[in-house]
């Protein structure tokens, strides 16, 4: 049989009204990595997003959102099976005060590797950005005609 716990109280002095603020900080960082996850990566925090993958007929389309990248800060590289999305961005936000200049810089990477589930081609491969949504359009590689069996005589 398990007792209630006892809690003490001694006074007002116990009450840490910053330990309330780091729980709440805590709760909050919990619901954005929920909402975009980070991994540790090269000494810096890296986004690593959501990836959806369309399988067609004669091609694959892969979707992804890179909010705020320019698609000049975008690299995409496809080797074999494995796509790889890298991005990064950088701003700066100005402020004057006191007649003084501040600026303000935020870095953010995003970083996302993938296994193709068929073989695809590098030639005739597209990719566009729009909205911060990048698309990327891979053709499937024909397969070759099927083996036929030799019979032995």
């Amino acid at each position: 049989m398990r007792w209630p716990m006892r809690r003490t109280f001694s006074g007002p002095a116990c009450w840490d009204p910053f330990e309330e603020i780091r729980r709440t900080q805590e709760r909050l960082n919990q619901l954005f990595e929920d909402f975009m996850p980070m991994e540790e990566w090269g000494g810096g925090r890296v986004y690593t997003p959501a990836v959806d993958i369309k399988e067609e007929e004669d091609k694959l389309v892969v979707t992804t959102d890179l909010p705020g990248i320019n698609k000049e800060d975008v690299e995409i590289n496809l080797k074999e099976d494995m796509l790889e999305i890298r991005a990064k961005t950088g701003k700066e936000k100005e402020t004057e005060e006191e007649g003084y200049i501040r600026r303000e810089r935020a870095y953010t990477q995003f970083y996302r590797a993938v296994r193709l589930p068929s073989s695809v081609k590098e030639e005739g491969s597209t990719a566009k950005m729009e909205n911060g949504v990048l698309t990327i359009t891979l053709p499937k590689m024909q397969l070759e005609e099927p083996s036929k069996r030799i019979a032995i005589e």
